[in-house]
């Protein structure tokens, strides 16, 4: 077995942005999702999984460009994600890149308002 406390130190080493992918990284290889905020997750209704072409119900907000006032994009961006101020601005000037995925439709109408308020170009998808 792994030593845990050498597995821990690597871990604590990670930046905001690599920590993120390594979660993704994980969920698609063990094929779970993690609960966000750390709570326990609610099972599907049996009728909800059979249903056909339902309605999307989780929206991926893109960040397509930043505009001349990238500062407030940032600023919007870490408080959106949570992330440090370096890995927020690798984000924004990295445009046109994922801010958030898997977001419920208000969720995601409200990001795109606050960082077009802040001078962005926002698409959902």
């Amino acid at each position: 077995m792994a030593d845990l406390n050498e597995i821990a130190d690597k871990l604590s080493g990670l930046t905001v942005l690599d920590a993120a992918n390594l979660v993704k990284m994980l969920e698609e290889k063990w094929g779970v999702k993690a609960a966000a905020g750390g709570g326990m997750m609610m099972a599907m209704p049996a009728g909800a999984a059979a249903a056909p072409a339902e309605e999307k119900t989780e929206f991926t907000v893109v960040l397509k460009d930043s505009g001349a006032n990238k500062i407030n994009v940032i600023k919007e961006v870490r408080a959106m994600t949570g992330l440090g101020l370096k890995e927020a601005k690798d984000l924004v000037d990295g445009a046109p890149k994922n801010v958030k995925e898997g977001v419920n439709k208000k969720d995601a109408e409200e990001m795109m308002k606050k960082l077009e308020a802040a001078g962005a170009k926002v698409e959902i998808k």
